[in-house]
């Protein structure tokens, strides 16, 4: 299976990994079948996505894709994070094989996640702006496993 170098470089030296410890949303998803998981760490002011990070176990793929999108939806509103669709991280990437495309899924769920949190702590329904947030489940995406 080949990575593009994009790939490479993001699972070798991720961007905004770790914990925020002032985040005022958090979210974490999961894949079931392959054992995935992302957590996302977001600090919005203003309606702006300031500060991002977050914690990936998992492949090489499930690592470069969540550096990946937290680098995209830096700086952004939270609106235009929430466009932020597994497409566009997988092309930012250069691509990913198929059996890894769940990864690039994962992390755009992450990030719906972290925002739902952020609302639901503001006490607003995430619901109506988020969306139904879902798991990557075996029946709904190409997880080759590892």
């Amino acid at each position: 299976m080949a990575y593009s170098e994009k790939v490479m470089e993001h699972f070798a030296n991720p961007r905004n990994v770790g914990e925020l410890p002032d985040a005022n949303g958090v979210g974490e998803v999961g894949n079931p079948k392959c054992g995935d998981i992302m957590r996302m760490y977001i600090r919005v002011e203003d309606n702006v996505i300031r500060d991002v990070s977050f914690k990936t176990f998992g492949c090489g793929a499930a690592i470069a894709t969540s550096s990946m999108a937290t680098e995209l939806i830096k700086g952004k509103t939270i609106d235009e994070a929430l466009q932020l669709t597994n497409r566009a991280v997988m092309e930012a990437l250069d691509g990913l094989p198929p059996v890894k495309v769940h990864c690039s899924v994962l992390a755009e769920q992450a990030i719906k996640a972290a925002v739902s949190d952020y609302y639901r702590r503001l006490g607003i329904d995430p619901v109506p702006i988020v969306g139904e947030l879902h798991d990557c489940e075996e029946e709904s995406c190409a997880c080759g496993g590892h």
